[in-house]
């Protein structure tokens, strides 16, 4: 643990496994005194270090996975994903911001990334789950699911929309990247995905057409897909879409509790159950819900319900796991499991399993409970939880399980929803948008961005 504790001080860790040099007990007293600040940005710096030096050499875009140990058994170590991608794209932005990388340097990855977006098949302009990254091949996620995710290039969309507002008024050679990704982003046929009808569908095929015919209705995820969807200035769904399709005609209202907290909106789950707490990041990496509110409910207040929910189950930890408690592990989404892979919430937790994410990523709704888990990490479990990308994707304590691999869409929000705690950058980026303004107040919703 003690060496643990030097390698988080000197900040070494970050890039590399080796041992650090100098004085160990002045290291030690270092990261004593370390300051939260001092301990989000090291762990955010890491976290980076996934989108950067892990990133996949042909395209620049996020892996899907990475194992430490090396074992890949679908054989899928070079598979990028769309939606992840976009999370490491305005990871990458982060680290211009932060300067944890030259100027020119994003710039350059971030140009190689969108090249590769642009030259790779697309279904009516959206993007497929998984491409490989090597040969720029889309890989099926599932047998009718060969095609067009409506979802993940909403993902995508976020980020190419943060990217155009970064770079529009910079330099010749930042206003070359800005332009290539608005031409993305309007490339995207959104109202195609109604399928004709008044709700988005998640799925298209050239080989299965709507086989997948899977609504996208809330609550959960996707939400995003209706914001982009009714924003676009070139395919655009009417507002109908959203208020019919997403809100259910008004039946996403819910005045259900669980743990005394109000959940305001009725999740895609069972009933009096709320789902994954990815379902209160994915959307608003971009789309801040401070301060956001439509007919149907405020949304700073869901998000961070969400999130209080999950921190009251860790304090009743009704099945006695080892390691849980509102200041000591606690946070339930879709991670690596003891079985595979899971979408964990407090109603499915089976064996224990906490995934960091899940709490780092909530930093800007429970920022006290979730430094609180950040330094149980490091204090308590240390080196077991800790690795060459930041925390691993997912433990579990009660059952001895630390195992060392990390998935894109786990690591890509912790590193944007740090710096929206902090100064709010990702959020400032895309909330400023004309286009997307345009159609926040197409839908009806108020916001502190939305300009008179």
């Amino acid at each position: 643990m003690r060496l643990f504790l030097t390698y988080m001080a000197l900040g070494l860790y970050a890039f590399s496994c080796t041992s650090p040099s100098g004085d160990s007990t002045q290291a030690i007293n270092q990261r004593t005194e370390q300051s939260d600040d001092s301990l989000l940005s090291l762990v955010q710096k890491q976290t980076f270090q996934y989108f950067w030096e892990g990133a996949e050499p042909n395209s620049g875009l996020a892996r899907e996975r990475i194992h430490l140990d090396g074992d890949y058994p679908e054989n899928d170590k070079n598979v990028v994903t769309i939606g992840g991608s976009g999370f490491g794209l305005m990871a990458i932005l982060v680290g211009i911001h932060n300067e944890y990388i030259s100027t020119e340097a994003g710039r350059n990855h971030i140009e190689r990334s969108l090249t590769f977006l642009d030259s790779i098949q697309r279904f009516q302009g959206a993007w497929s789950h998984w491409y490989f990254g090597d040969t720029g091949k889309p890989k099926a996620f599932s047998k009718n699911d060969d095609g067009g995710d409506i979802v993940e290039t909403a993902f995508m969309a976020q980020a190419l929309i943060c990217i155009r507002e970064f770079y529009k008024d910079g330099s010749e050679a930042d206003k070359k990247v800005a332009e290539m990704a608005d031409k993305l982003w309007k490339g995207i046929n959104w109202d195609f995905y109604r399928n004709g009808k008044d709700v988005l569908y998640w799925h298209w095929s050239p080989n299965h057409g709507w086989g997948m015919n899977h609504a996208i209705q809330g609550f959960d995820e996707c939400m995003i897909a209706y914001i982009l969807a009714a924003s676009s200035p070139t395919h655009p769904i009417p507002a109908s879409t959203y208020h019919e399709g997403w809100a259910r005609g008004g039946a996403i209202r819910s005045t259900a509790e669980k743990y005394g907290i109000p959940t305001i909106v009725k999740h895609n789950a069972k009933e009096g159950e709320v789902g994954p707490l990815f379902w209160a990041h994915y959307s608003f990496l971009g789309l801040n819900p401070k301060g956001l509110s439509d007919q149907y409910a405020n949304y700073e207040d869901v998000v961070t319900n969400h999130t209080k929910i999950n921190i009251a189950y860790a304090e009743q930890n009704p099945k006695q796991f080892k390691g849980y408690g509102a200041d000591k592990g606690w946070g339930w989404t879709a991670s690596y499991s003891t079985n595979g892979y899971n979408a964990h919430h407090p109603d499915n937790d089976p064996t224990g399993v906490i995934s960091p994410t899940a709490a780092l990523s909530s930093m800007p709704y429970t920022p006290k409970e979730s430094l609180a888990f950040m330094r149980y990490l490091t204090d308590s479990i240390g080196e077991k939880v800790w690795g060459r990308y930041g925390f691993y994707d997912a433990y579990s304590e009660s059952e001895n399980w630390f195992p060392q691999r990390y998935l894109a869409i786990d690591q890509g929000p912790i590193v944007v929803m740090i710096q929206n705690y902090k100064d709010a950058f990702i959020w400032n980026l895309f909330m400023q948008a004309p286009d997307v303004q345009a159609g926040l107040r197409k839908l009806g919703f108020q916001s502190t961005y939305l300009k008179n």
